[in-house]
């Protein structure tokens, strides 16, 4: 995680913002839904596509989909079934916040992430 001194919000946002590409993919962590917990033995862990999702927060709280896209600069995900209707009623997806949704279910193809996530048990 990006180790910042101050506490003035002003510069914790700018740390998080001009933030390296390798340390802003520690942004995109989530917490692991209760099952998850228990069976791997740790509270969060790194979203990637593929994983499936449950919206903790704002409008579409309570929604679940399959992650569809993850943008690391901005440190949000593209899920799939939620989206925002435009002006025009065209419907497009609306990031949310990898620390508002919780992983409901985990993309293992990953051999390596099944190996981090077995690491601990």
């Amino acid at each position: 995680m990006v180790r910042i001194a101050s506490s003035q919000p002003r510069k914790q946002r700018k740390a998080r913002y001009n933030a390296p590409l390798h340390m802003s993919g520690k942004f995109l962590g989530a917490p692991l839904s209760k099952e998850l917990r228990t069976k791997y033995n740790r509270r969060s862990f790194r979203v990637v596509e593929g994983d499936t999702v449950k919206v903790l927060r704002g409008d579409n709280r309570g929604d679940e989909g399959v992650v569809d896209g993850v943008n690391t600069e901005k440190g949000t995900l593209l899920v799939h079934g939620v989206s925002v209707t435009k002006v025009d009623g065209t419907e497009v997806p609306r990031p949310v916040y990898a620390s508002a949704v919780e992983i409901v279910k985990l993309n293992l193809k990953d051999k390596l992430r099944e190996e981090r996530l077995e690491g601990r048990k």
